[in-house]
């Protein structure tokens, strides 16, 4: 069986609004006031991330939540990087995906804490940000 090679495209309107969806899920689920408006800066993103992750709010099997805070966290990696959502499809589906400009690189920020936390690993969400950040610097 040979695979199907990754296909890029823009995101629709309707990938733009499940994209939505998590962000308000994530922004909603805070009971904090404070917290929630700060979403509009990385710092802010990180923070709410760190929170989530550290009052173990979904466990493993949450994927949808997990991949949400994904989400969020790839909105911090728009913001820091200048990166942009874009939409891959292979055999396995079609997934939201951050394209580095002028690379062929992808990151799949959805996952990098829903695979962790399924794992059982501990996710220090700064850490696991400035890793990248610095990855996608050294391209």
């Amino acid at each position: 069986m040979t695979e199907q090679p990754q296909q890029t495209s823009e995101p629709t309107p309707a990938d733009l609004a499940r994209l939505a969806e998590r962000r308000a899920f994530i922004e909603n689920y805070l009971a904090d006031d404070a917290l929630r408006e700060s979403c509009g800066t990385t710092t802010g993103k990180l923070s709410i991330l760190r929170t989530l992750l550290e009052a173990q709010a979904f466990g493993p099997a949450q994927t949808w939540e997990l991949q949400s805070m994904g989400v969020v966290l790839g909105d911090a990696f728009v913001q820091e990087l200048g990166l942009r959502w874009i939409m891959v499809e292979d055999e396995y589906g079609r997934d939201p995906a951050l394209s580095v400009p002028g690379k062929s690189v992808l990151l799949f920020p959805l996952t990098m804490i829903s695979k962790r936390v399924e794992a059982g690993r501990a996710v220090d969400v700064l850490e696991l940000f400035n890793w990248t950040v610095g990855e996608v610097h050294q391209l």
